[in-house]
């Protein structure tokens, strides 16, 4: 049995740190789309070898996250041409879906909400700590607990297969325009009303016009 001084499980360990930090350096913005780094520099940073770290850099390229560079390093990948819109494409899909679905179920509707607000608090508490990217993993979260409350299992599946591509694409959008933070916030509250009125055309309605706000202006 492997025990915490196991060489092969040391190296499993360093290259899943490598892979946190690495991604998390990615998705945050701190390594932006293009930038070229080196194994080393994210080695030095964690007190490991290069070896795990190039592992981790083999598992971010698997997800799309980097792409290697024989003999230098990697160059984090910039969002590709469109993929943006495909993503508030199927956000908007299945969010409405979600909703429509909730509120097929009058009864569920209560719990959801409180759900709901207390997303909506942990990201007012983001705001007020000026944290710019634990605010953008809160607003996924939020916007994942849409779609839990509609209880569709392949449905949630899929939405947090967008997680990444959401957390880049929140702080690009409310980065170079801090201020956008209270509007979300606010918008957010408006979605929690309207399904707690229980009209599904009204939230569809405000759902784009809040995602083409933040993302598409």
């Amino acid at each position: 049995m492997p025990t915490n001084s196991d060489p092969v499980q040391s190296v499993t360990s360093a290259a899943d740190r490598a892979y946190r930090l690495t991604k998390e350096l990615v998705l945050s913005g701190e390594l932006p789309g293009g930038h070229l780094f080196s194994e080393t520099e994210i080695a030095g940073r964690i007190g490991v070898s290069r070896t795990p770290v190039r592992e981790a850099f083999v598992r971010l390229q698997a997800e799309e996250l980097l792409t290697l560079v024989p003999k230098r390093g990697a160059i984090v990948s910039p969002v590709p041409p469109g993929e943006a819109e495909d993503v508030l494409d199927a956000r908007e899909a299945v969010e409405t879906t979600a909703v429509r679905r909730l509120l097929r179920t009058p009864e569920r509707v209560p719990a959801a909400v409180e759900q709901l607000r207390d997303a909506l608090a942990v990201q007012r508490e983001r705001a007020d700590n000026a944290d710019l990217h634990a605010f953008a993993e809160a607003d996924e979260r939020f916007h994942r607990t849409l779609v839990e409350a509609g209880g569709n299992a392949l449905l949630i599946r899929f939405y947090t297969g967008l997680a990444d591509r959401q957390r880049r694409m929140n702080v690009a959008a409310l980065g170079p325009v801090p201020g956008h933070i209270q509007v979300v916030l606010r918008e957010h509250g408006e979605l929690i009303e309207i399904i707690e009125s229980g009209d599904a055309a009204a939230f569809t309605t405000a759902l784009r016009a809040h995602l083409d706000g933040t993302h598409r202006r």
